[in-house]
């Protein structure tokens, strides 16, 4: 008896439905690879949902518009500062500040922040104020306001310099630098900031 030069094809076990908090984390991670990816102006609902292989009626129905998508995967993505170095002076514990700091801008969410950042036009930034004033700059403020602080106690830094342009100075320059000059953050390029720029400005009278 002959047998078929044909056999079956081996039953593909379906891929498990998911549903709730798993499939939103999906999404949400799909948004924030779409957005460093292809940017801001790239993104799309389809291309959410195929990235998280999804339908793209499952993301519309939790987030109607792309700034409530991409506002959520921010606020989701973005990582947390949770405590100021404490590594026996103030040059050190801004340098460790900074190393975080550019670890963070140069993540996956750092990335996709940056792109919301440079390409929205103002009213559309404005969506995301809330997410980049909570999930950044009030963070990084208080950890510089902790280590500043903490010189003053320690008589590194003078007592005046605790106040809000000084607390903007290192996030302002790093924000500037890497969006307008193209700049990575090299070790070289922390530590001249913090010995050229942050030491002088916190140096208190008898140092």
């Amino acid at each position: 008896m002959a047998t078929s030069r044909w056999t079956a094809a081996p039953a593909q076990t379906p891929s498990p439905r998911r549903r709730g908090a798993v499939l939103e984390r999906a999404i949400l991670d799909a948004a924030l690879e779409q957005l460093s990816t292809v940017g801001w102006s790239g993104l799309t609902m389809e291309g959410v949902a195929a990235g998280a292989q999804t339908g793209k009626a499952a993301v519309y129905r939790r987030w109607p518009s792309k700034e409530d998508l991409v506002a959520d995967a921010l606020q989701a993505g973005l990582p947390r500062f949770e405590e100021a170095p404490d590594l026996g002076s103030v040059r050190e514990d801004l340098l460790e500040l900074c190393r975080q700091a550019r670890e963070a801008m140069f993540s996956r969410p750092g990335f996709a922040l940056r792109s919301v950042i440079h390409e929205c036009d103002t009213a559309q930034v404005e969506r995301f104020n809330g997410v980049i004033v909570e999930g950044v700059v009030e963070p990084t403020v208080k950890l510089l306001r902790d280590v500043i602080n903490r010189g003053i106690e320690r008589g590194e830094v003078r007592p005046g310099a605790a106040n809000g342009y000084v607390f903007d100075a290192i996030p302002a320059m790093m924000m500037y630098r890497s969006k307008m000059c193209a700049c990575e953050w090299s070790e070289r390029d922390i530590e001249e900031m913090v010995d050229q720029l942050m030491v002088p400005l916190l140096r208190s009278a008898g140092a």
